[in-house]
């Protein structure tokens, strides 16, 4: 291809990458409520890969739900997502690349998204609708990060990155701890069923972001046992080694998670609300380990097509088209526009959007489409995808029509194009990726004044002198070892408004260390508490993992009403320190849960 070629191609990139920012503006037209728009239900695996399913080749497991909605609806071959789980839920929720929205890391505060971002949960309550998220939020856990914060109506799950249980465990809903009901996926699914029987009559967006299958890998026995002894048919084409008990366990998982989206189209069947509903289904990155993805290279992590490659299948009965598949790229930043395109919403946020409705290809048999690219991008790693290349994140590039697995680099023969995506890719990066360390600098907010409960977890916490946490993986971790009263916790937060709290402490403490005597403080503002009952459960998860975990186990932690608490609006550093340890250690920590009564 000659260079006037390459130059066009790349300027109508440039046009197509202003147009997708400048199509949908703010503030156009207001929402009027409609008797007939199409219910959403947004479904969201974790850590699934592209290959993961049927419909997508893999002979190694069954999916028929899953592959009914594509056979019913639209498949894309070519939709992309981040890396790695945080970004990825971000940019779904807003319509906009993830670097934008303060989101930096999947724990410890760095996967907040930003408050001045725009979610579709809000878009599609401001248009009349009943919104709910059932599963891992990861976005963000005290208000106004949290998802009740967001735009849902109703939420029950976990807010943090990953769990440590996955059988009847410690859950929330709407802020309040409670306990989950039997294995998690199918809890969150029952949730999402009464969602729709309660909301058949009305427009509703059910978002249910799973958390399989993401480790620790635990899967009910019916599902396991499918696999514990399967010979593996297709298995994974790289030098790596693949750890086969390991990909018997999600794709158990998996199969656990497609008889789940089974129940889901029952009930609607049930319901006939088939035809006035619009399903989804995607991963929110590749796969998390090395198991057959039809030859992609790189997993979850990876900026390569393996590590960013989803699934993505919609079905809207009689609306869509049946059985088509897509060849079009596409991105998680477009699920916002092309939903409240389809359902006749008009997006109004505050924020230009990234993403495109895919409508157009959705429903025409010839659409117009000019050609875009997307981008892909974690930590110092950035690659970008048009519908034919791949430049990876070492500026190689890749035909990915003729080398889907990326072995045959060829920047030095289309040097061209190559340094025109390589200015494409420095040009937005210099764009979205903040100018400051300000989103490196939020506190973690405490007592928001149009909320109940503010959870404050030991993932949250710095421990300092002998205090440990229970594992380097933080998100569902506990602390431990405290043996000294010049050892403390603390969290740096930010109390939103004046007001009186409960305060409640999570714990756990074995006999001998009963008349341990700690302090709760905040500025000019304690508590004190002691140690007066015992609860010494053991550490729960191996038995029921199918293969080795690199998370915390976990443990039934019990709540101590450490009484009431009055807080002052400002920042300050929370600490938990000990007064008296009469034996070895004061307690385990899981977290401080503040209730405002005021």
């Amino acid at each position: 291809m000659r260079y006037f070629q390459f130059k066009y191609m790349v300027l109508a990139i440039l046009v197509t990458f202003v147009s997708c920012k400048d199509k949908v503006k703010p503030d156009l037209i207001s929402n009027s409520h409609r008797t007939n728009k199409p219910n959403i239900v947004l479904i969201l695996a974790d850590d699934q890969g592209w290959g993961d399913l049927g419909i997508t080749g893999n002979t190694n497991l069954q999916t028929p739900n899953i592959d009914a909605i594509a056979k019913n609806g639209v498949m894309f071959d070519h939709f992309y997502v981040s890396p790695v789980c945080s970004p990825t839920r971000a940019e779904l929720l807003t319509g906009r690349y993830f670097p934008r929205l303060g989101v930096y890391s999947t724990s410890a505060g760095g996967e907040r998204l930003n408050l001045d971002e725009t979610t579709i949960a809000q878009v599609f309550k401001e248009a009349g609708y009943t919104t709910a998220a059932y599963g891992k939020w990861h976005n963000g856990m005290q208000p106004p990060y949290h998802p009740n914060a967001r735009g849902f109506d109703d939420y029950y799950g976990f807010c943090s990155g990953h769990w440590g249980n996955y059988f009847s465990p410690m859950l929330e809903h709407n802020g309040e701890i409670v306990k989950g009901e039997g294995f998690i996926i199918d809890d969150l699914t029952n949730k999402g069923i009464d969602f729709i029987d309660k909301n058949k009559d009305k427009p509703f967006f059910l978002y249910l972001p799973y958390n399989t299958p993401h480790s620790p890998m635990q899967v009910p026995d019916e599902f396991w046992g499918r696999f514990k002894d399967k010979e593996l048919a297709m298995k994974y084409h790289g030098e790596e080694e693949e750890n086969e008990n390991f990909t018997r366990a999600a794709l158990a998982m998996v199969e656990n998670i497609d008889y789940n989206v089974g129940r889901v189209f029952n009930k609607l069947k049930d319901l006939k609300l088939e035809e006035n509903t619009i399903v989804v289904y995607l991963s929110d990155n590749g796969p998390n380990g090395w198991r057959w993805n039809g030859g992609l290279r790189g997993k979850k992590g990876s900026t390569d097509e393996g590590g960013v490659r989803s699934p993505l299948v919609m079905q809207w009965k009689n609306n869509l088209p049946q059985g088509k598949r897509i060849t079009q790229i596409a991105s998680s930043i477009d699920l916002l526009p092309t939903l409240s395109e389809l359902a006749q919403i008009q997006v109004k946020t505050l924020k230009p959007l990234d993403g495109k409705s895919l409508k157009a290809l959705l429903m025409e048999d010839n659409p117009e489409w000019i050609p875009r690219v997307v981008y892909n991008h974690w930590n110092s790693g950035t690659s970008i995808r048009m519908d034919k290349y791949r430049l990876d994140n070492e500026d190689r590039l890749y035909d990915m029509l003729l080398d889907s697995e990326q072995t045959v680099d060829l920047s030095k023969k289309l040097p061209q194009l190559t340094d025109s995506l390589i200015s494409l890719k420095r040009d937005w990066l210099q764009e979205v990726l903040p100018k400051s360390k300000d989103t490196e600098d939020r506190p973690f907010t405490l007592g928001h004044p149009d909320y109940v409960y503010t959870q404050i977890p030991a993932r949250d916490g710095v421990a300092h002198g002998n205090i440990e946490r229970s594992n380097r993986h933080p998100n569902c971790t506990f602390f431990t070892n405290w043996k000294s009263t010049e050892d403390r916790i603390s969290w740096d937060v930010e109390v939103l408004a004046h007001g009186e709290f409960e305060v409640v402490l999570y714990y756990t403490a074995k006999e001998r260390d009963l008349g341990s005597e700690f302090e709760l403080r905040i500025g000019e503002s304690t508590l004190k508490g002691t140690i007066s009952k015992a609860h010494d459960p053991p550490l729960v998860g191996e038995s029921r993992d199918r293969d080795p975990r690199i998370e915390s186990y976990t443990k039934d932690f019990i709540p101590m009403d450490l009484g009431k608490m009055k807080l002052k609006k400002g920042r300050g550093n929370l600490t938990l320190k000990a007064l008296k340890i009469p034996g070895e250690e004061v307690m385990d920590v899981r977290l401080l849960m503040f209730k405002r009564i005021d």
